[in-house]
């Protein structure tokens, strides 16, 4: 069936339409089958599989031509163009052949329009058939028939049909009252049946919605974006973003759309030229964005063979894949595809700013046409700036070409006096990047003015996001530049670097108002102790600055900061503290989360890299903003704790505090402390206790600790119990401390993992002590293992107690429970973020102790496979720090041989990695 001039317009972008549906030739045949003595039920079991047949090549032949590198433009227009065709011969078989009619009455004749996406003329793989059967008064019985037979055809074709059959009135009564029924009919299509209906419809729709609820109908589509941003996630930065409803999205852009045919009734974006709403090239923009965003969600259609909106972790290797991006210079070909994602997103965010400016410029032309915004107040200066409203702009059209450095003043003054930018500013700036040049980036006012962005008492994060979104920061500082938009393809980081980064610049001025004194109460304090905040910000902005390259991002993005540094007036000295809180800005953290600091080695090692108490200060309140900055629930009690205790021993050591003494005065001064505490015991009975401990006992553990754990042994050893426990929630720490006083034996700590494991917990922490008298005292800190967090219900803690006795006692049958429990991740994740295994043995991170460094993909009861491979291997944990980083486990024990030494024999490390990898590759 030939298409109409009506749609036209639709399908003028498909070549060659006879290989997707040869419409001639199916009418043909159609026809024949018509003519035929048949049944009428013969015909319709006939055309239907003619149809199917027609339908299922077609699909194919647009599915071949996408395959061949083709755009999701083509796609969804074929798929609309396809289904039309199918539309129109279903409705004339149905109409002339299933219920023919002599002389239809006015009543009975109906319009089948095209509405939602398809009445845009866009069909993606897998999206529903939206349409309208329009009426011209209430339904008759002939027309229902019809209708009914007309969505039988199309669901045995297998089509997913979204249907509603109204009248005009109905239809112009709906749009007033429900914003998605209005969006509709605006972009509603007409496909077949009476044409005048339609046309009534459309003529109807201008006169009554259209005309006089511009304002209203913009102000509920801006309020229906926001409400849609907020459900799938407010940053357009997200990992795993909704390209169809997310910030930057296909929605996004057919907003825009939607307010511009409402507005200025243009059935193209490339209109808004004529009107001086969009230039070409940002007319350009708008369909290179289109074109990239439906290729990405026509390949995700095909690709998962249902509507997937969402780029997941487990399918955007395959799409990065399909669309040929490959790993380059230390990117990994899928995070260069969602790179390009993300720019793309942050384009259509420009559009839309743009066009809200247009829109509230023509607020003020047309008395007659109010938005909700501000009205413009009388016009000021400030600074060499004009004020418009509550906004700054450019006094004189040139001001940018004569001198580019007032890209970066607008900013500073905008931020100093808590203004925002005019649109039409920003608009200026983005046309202009290119005078952002070298000359630029080396003058010393335009250097002065971007530190006093990033240093300001007054937000700097939300400045330096309009400098981003502008595109200023990357070309100002391009180094930045590299990093914009960049994922990381891991689910330990949420957000994109820049993000990341802009998030922790904002951390750490929070940090600085004392916003987070209860989060970080050490930060809070140290931070006003730092001699300076400008070597403090500018490590901030440059910490993740290496990103995406070659090699060690810590010791690269080292070299870029003692390069960027002096540019931006920065002294030698302050270069190099700069370059050294980059090169170790992962330091702190590692220590904390990975490495016993009970050890004294291990203060001793931290202390030697740090040197200087400047230093730590600088470092802790780095680390504090980074780790935060990772993403919701990162950020916790525990590792809060880790780190406190970190800086406390290592400020001591650097001060020439207690921790340089001796061991033998420490643990003189130890036990003086804990037999005061204890002083209502029989002096018998204490000194028969300090004897209990050894040397790493009365070092590692604090005085309250010690005290409550004597109170436990006496106890235990008063009752002689074999085995006694003590659960406690840790407020300090938000943890839950699970302490075990019983008969020490191989295997033990394996035991109680598994206990706690089938119980619902994970074991953040652990540190294991065998008394002189052969009991073990083992405390192990745990959280939920679904939310991590502090597990403090009754009848839970009892649970957890009663499973550690079962398994110690060998009832609990661990391994064949743990098969049963859930990821604490969905499988698609961890099928898609594979980690490589790999196994660390440093014999030189502790004086006393071979410390064993797992890396490998989390999954429930590892800990447990894990310390039961150490005890096979005859290996003694004495501490152990446990740590995850999206689907990324890294355990680290404390270990020694049966003996009481470190394992030093080469074929025995061997044989220790050997044996755990098979365990990580089970």
């Amino acid at each position: 069936m030939p298409i109409t001039s009506l749609d036209y317009a639709y399908h003028q972008d498909v070549k060659s339409k006879t290989a997707i549906f040869p419409a001639s030739k199916l009418e043909a045949a159609i026809a024949t089958i018509c003519a035929s003595d048949e049944k009428s039920q013969d015909k319709r079991n006939k055309v239907l599989a003619l149809l199917r047949d027609a339908l299922q090549a077609g699909h194919a032949e647009v599915r071949r031509r996408f395959d061949k590198k083709s755009s999701g433009t083509m796609v969804v227009r074929a798929n609309c163009f396809l289904v039309d065709q199918i539309l129109k011969l279903v409705f004339k078989f149905v109409e002339e052949e299933l219920y023919p009619i002599g002389s239809r009455s006015k009543g009975e004749s109906f319009a089948v329009v095209a509405v939602g996406g398809y009445g845009r003329g866009e069909l993606a793989p897998q999206s529903d058939v939206d349409l309208l059967f329009l009426l011209p008064y209430k339904s008759v019985p002939r027309t229902e028939q019809v209708v009914e037979a007309m969505l039988y055809f199309l669901w045995d074709l297998n089509f997913k049909v979204g249907h509603s059959v109204r009248n005009v009135k109905e239809c112009i009564r709906s749009s007033l009252s429900d914003l998605t029924i209005n969006t509709a009919i605006l972009e509603a299509r007409y496909l077949c049946g009476d044409d005048a209906l339609y046309t009534k419809l459309r003529k109807t729709y201008d006169r009554v919605v259209r005309s006089g609820h511009g304002a209203e109908f913009i102000e509920q589509k801006l309020k229906e974006r926001s409400e849609r941003h907020k459900k799938v996630g407010g940053s357009r930065y997200t990992l795993e973003p909704n390209i169809k409803e997310g910030k930057g999205g296909l929605r996004d852009l057919h907003t825009l759309f939607w307010i511009a045919k409402f507005i200025y009734q243009v059935d193209d974006i490339s209109s808004l030229v004529e009107r001086g709403i969009f230039t070409k090239q940002e007319v350009r923009q708008f369909a290179k964005a289109q074109s990239f965003l439906w290729s990405l969600r026509c390949a995700l259609h095909y690709l998962t063979n249902r509507p997937e909106e969402r780029l997941s972790f487990d399918v955007q290797r395959d799409l990065a894949d399909w669309m040929n991006y490959t790993d380059h210079a230390g990117t990994k070909g899928v995070e260069r595809m969602m790179k390009h994602y993300f720019i793309v997103a942050k384009e259509v965010g420009g559009l839309t700013r743009i066009f809200c400016a247009a829109l509230e410029a023509e607020h003020n032309r047309r008395s007659g046409f109010r938005l909700p915004l501000p009205f413009l107040k009388r016009k000021r200066s400030i600074e060499k700036f004009r004020l418009e409203g509550d906004r700054l702009t450019f006094r004189k059209d040139d001001s940018i070409e004569t001198n580019p450095v007032e890209m970066l003043r607008i900013f500073h003054v905008a931020q100093k006096h808590d203004l925002d930018i005019h649109p039409a500013a920003l608009r200026k700036i983005t046309q202009s990047l290119r005078l952002i040049n070298k000359s630029v980036r080396q003058d010393g006012a335009a250097s002065r003015l971007f530190l006093n962005i990033l240093t300001s008492p007054k937000d700097p994060e939300k400045t330096l996001r309009r400098l981003n979104e502008s595109g200023v920061l990357g070309r100002f500082v391009p180094d930045f530049g590299r990093v914009v938009a960049l994922m990381q393809f891991n689910m330990y980081h949420h957000y994109t670097v820049d993000e990341h980064t802009l998030f922790a610049v904002g951390i750490l001025h929070q940090i600085e108002k004392g916003a987070l004194k209860k989060e970080a109460p050490i930060a809070s304090e140290v931070v006003h102790k730092i001699l300076s905040r400008k070597v403090l910000y500018v490590a901030v902005f440059l910490h993740d600055i290496a990103k995406g390259r070659k090699g060690d991002h810590s010791k690269e993005g080292a070299k870029i900061a003692q390069r960027i540094c002096p540019r931006m007036g920065l002294t030698p000295e302050e270069t190099e503290t700069v370059s050294w809180l980059v090169r170790y800005h992962l330091t702190m953290s590692e220590t904390a989360f990975s490495r016993d600091i009970d050890d004294p080695k291990t203060i001793q090692d931290f202390s030697e890299i740090v040197q200087s108490p400047e230093r730590l200060r600088l470092l802790l309140v780095l680390t504090v903003a980074d780790i935060r900055a990772v993403g919701p629930n990162v950020w916790n009690a525990w590792k809060a704790a880790l780190l406190r205790d970190l800086y406390w021993r290592t400020e001591e050591l650097l001060s020439g505090g207690l921790a340089a003494e001796g061991q033998e005065r420490r643990i003189q001064v130890a036990w003086e402390v804990l037999t005061k505490e204890l002083s209502h015991w029989p002096a018998q009975d204490v000194a028969k206790h300090l004897e209990l401990g050894t040397v790493s006992y009365w070092i590692s553990t604090d005085t309250e600790t010690q005290k409550r754990r004597a109170e436990l042994i006496r106890k235990a050893e008063n009752d002689k119990s074999p085995y006694t426990s003590e659960v406690r929630v840790d407020t300090y720490r938000q943890i839950t401390e699970v302490t075990i006083y019983t008969a020490d034996h191989p295997g033990l700590f394996s035991r109680v993992a598994g206990a706690l494991a089938v119980s619902g917990a994970s074991i953040e922490g652990a540190t294991i002590h065998t008394l002189k008298n052969g009991m073990a005292l083992d405390s192990f800190y745990i959280a939920d293992a679904q939310t991590k967090t502090v597990i403090n219900d009754p009848e839970r803690l009892a649970t957890l107690e009663t499973a550690i006795e079962k398994s110690l006692t060998g009832e609990l049958k661990t391994a064949k429970l743990l098969k049963n429990l859930p990821t604490r991740l969905p499988s698609r994740v961890h099928k898609a973020l594979k980690v490589k295994p790999r196994v660390l043995v440093d014999n030189k991170a502790s004086e006393s102790y071979t410390v064993l460094e797992i890396n490998g993909q989390d999954r429930p009861g590892l800990l447990y496979f894990l310390t039961q491979a150490l005890t096979k291997l005859g290996l003694l944990v004495h501490s152990a720090r446990i740590a995850t980083y999206g689907v990324r486990a890294v355990d680290v024990f404390y270990v020694q041989s049966a003996l009481g030494d470190k394992v030093s024999s080469e074929q025995k490390v061997k044989n220790i990695q050997k044996k755990l990898l098979e365990v990580l590759n089970a």
